[in-house]
């Protein structure tokens, strides 16, 4: 992602909001700025130990979220629920998968409308080895202590409840 800097510039744009706006707003500032650019290079590095497996993150989850099924199959639009992204991106991701033979579509037995989308044996295989792979490196966040880990989870909870991205 670029060479690494010298300095901290999101401590840099700290300083001058805090002079502009004042502690609370810099802090706020700070932190999602910090958030972002985390998700930046954590999702960089994913990217990176997920392409000798031809897949992106994104196609990752999909063939995870179908691994955790019953059945190893679910609607375009349960997968997007579930994954919380917009159905055209997850028929994106979809046509990519069943273009490497990892998932299949097949018409829903109940509801003429719809197809399923099934994790194919390949796809499990590859799920499987991919995620050996994410687990060994702990998910690129061996920089954190567990109490750390479970500290940050409950902080960003907190954050996606008051979004409103769940209920209770």
């Amino acid at each position: 992602m670029g060479s690494v800097l010298s300095d901290d510039p999101i401590a840099e744009a700290r300083r001058h909001w805090e002079a502009r706006w004042g502690t609370r707003p810099a802090q706020a500032m700070a932190a999602i700025t910090s958030i972002v650019r985390a998700q930046q290079l954590l999702l960089a590095r994913y990217e990176e130990l997920l392409k000798p497996f031809g897949i992106t993150f994104a196609r990752y989850e999909l063939l995870m979220l179908l691994s955790f099924t019953r059945e190893g199959e679910l609607p375009v639009g349960k997968i997007g629920e579930r994954l919380q992204v917009h159905r055209s991106s997850v028929t994106n991701a979809v046509d990519k998968l069943v273009a490497g033979g990892l998932v299949a579509r097949r018409p829903h037995p109940r509801d003429g409308r719809a197809s399923l989308i099934a994790l194919t044996p390949a796809g499990r295989d590859v799920a499987q080895r991919a995620t050996a792979v994410l687990n060994a490196e702990e998910f690129v966040v061996t920089a954190l202590p567990a109490e750390d880990l479970e500290a940050l989870t409950r902080i960003l909870t907190t954050l996606r409840r008051d979004a409103g991205d769940f209920a209770g």
